[in-house]
C-alpha cells in the first residue's frame, strides 16, 4: 500500500485539522502523521499555550483512524532548509502522498509551504494534497482563534470547533475543605501551566459520567492569598479522590467570579450555579 504523509503539529486536533487527516486518509489507509514532540514555537523562545496537553491531542488523532504517528524533536531539524526537510522526509518514508493545511510552513524560515509542496511533487515523487481554510461564520478554523475562544470564556463554540469538549487534567490536591463546611466539597487540581487559561468563574463540567460545578479563579470571598485554583463540586458525587489524576471537561461558562458579602451569600448563589450547570 502507498505511504501517506499528513503533516503538522495538529494542537487540539480541532474540526479542521480533522479535515487535513480525513483528506489522508481517504488518500491511502497507510496513513502516517508527522508532527512534534513539543510546539516549534519554544524553539524561538516564544510562549507556548497549547489547547489539549501532548497526549491528549495524540489520543485525539489515533482516534480519527490515524495508526502511526511520529513524534519528531523539533531542535534536530529545526535548522534544515525546506528542501533539506523533504529529502529527510523522503530518505525516512518514502511517501506517495502528502497532506497539509492550507497554512502550513516547514524548514528554515518558514522556506517551505504549499506552493513549495505542489511544485516539488515530481522532483521528489510524491502527490500532494492541499486542505482548504475552514470557515465558520467567517471566521477561519485555526488552533489561535480557539484559544481566543476559550481565553474569552466562549467554552461552547470553543467545544464546537473542536469537536470534543476542552479538560484540565490533574492530580486532586488537598485545598482549604471550605466547601464541605457550607455544604459544597470540592477536589482540587492546579491549573496545568502550558493549557491556555480561560478566565475566572464558574462553569458547568464534566468528571467521567458525573455532573459537576467548576470555579477557576481566587475566591475573593474566602482567599487571602490570591493563588487561583480550580475546584469542582462534583454533583451527587461521595468518595475520596485525593492523589488521583482526573479529567474536568469543562462545557460551558454560568458567570464570572464575584466576591459576596458573607459565605451565607455565597452558599445561596453556588445553590443557583448548580441549577444552571444541571440544566
Amino acid at each position: 500500500m502507498k505511504k501517506s504523509l499528513i503533516l503538522g503539529f495538529f494542537d487540539g486536533v480541532h474540526i479542521a485539522h480533522q479535515a487535513v487527516i480525513n483528506t489522508a486518509l481517504e488518500t491511502s489507509g497507510d496513513a502516517v502523521l508527522v508532527t512534534f514532540k513539543e510546539s516549534p514555537a519554544k524553539y524561538f523562545k516564544q510562549k507556548c499555550q497549547y489547547i489539549l496537553s501532548r497526549d491528549e491531542s495524540v489520543k485525539k488523532i489515533r482516534d480519527t483512524g490515524v495508526k502511526e504517528i511520529i513524534e519528531l524533536d523539533f531542535n534536530r531539524i529545526a535548522n534544515l532548509t525546506a528542501e533539506e526537510y523533504l529529502c529527510y522526509l523522503k530518505k525516512e518514508f518514502s511517501p506517495a502522498y502528502i497532506t497539509t493545511g492550507f497554512n502550513h510552513t516547514f524548514g528554515k524560515n518558514k522556506g517551505g509551504n504549499a506552493k513549495f509542496l505542489l511544485k516539488n511533487q515530481e522532483k521528489f515523487g510524491y502527490k500532494y494534497f492541499c486542505t482548504p481554510a475552514l470557515k465558520i461564520n467567517g471566521e477561519i478554523v485555526s488552533s489561535t482563534f480557539i484559544k481566543k475562544l476559550l481565553s474569552e470564556g466562549k467554552i461552547e463554540h470553543a467545544n464546537f470547533l473542536l469537536n470534543s469538549n476542552f479538560l484540565l487534567e490533574g492530580t486532586v490536591i488537598k485545598g482549604a475543605q471550605l466547601g464541605r463546611t457550607i455544604g459544597f466539597p470540592t477536589v482540587n487540581i492546579k491549573y496545568p501551566e502550558n493549557i491556555v487559561k480561560i478566565p475566572f468563574g464558574v462553569y458547568s463540567a464534566k468528571i467521567g459520567n458525573n455532573q459537576a460545578m467548576l470555579n477557576w479563579g481566587i475566591k475573593p470571598t474566602v482567599n487571602n492569598t490570591k493563588t487561583p485554583v480550580v475546584e469542582a463540586h462534583i454533583l451527587n458525587f461521595s468518595g475520596d479522590l485525593y492523589g488521583k489524576n482526573i479529567k474536568l471537561e469543562i462545557t460551558k461558562k454560568i458567570r464570572d467570579e464575584m466576591k459576596f458579602s458573607s459565605l451565607e451569600d455565597l452558599k445561596h448563589q453556588i445553590e443557583k450555579d448548580i441549577i444552571s450547570c444541571s440544566k
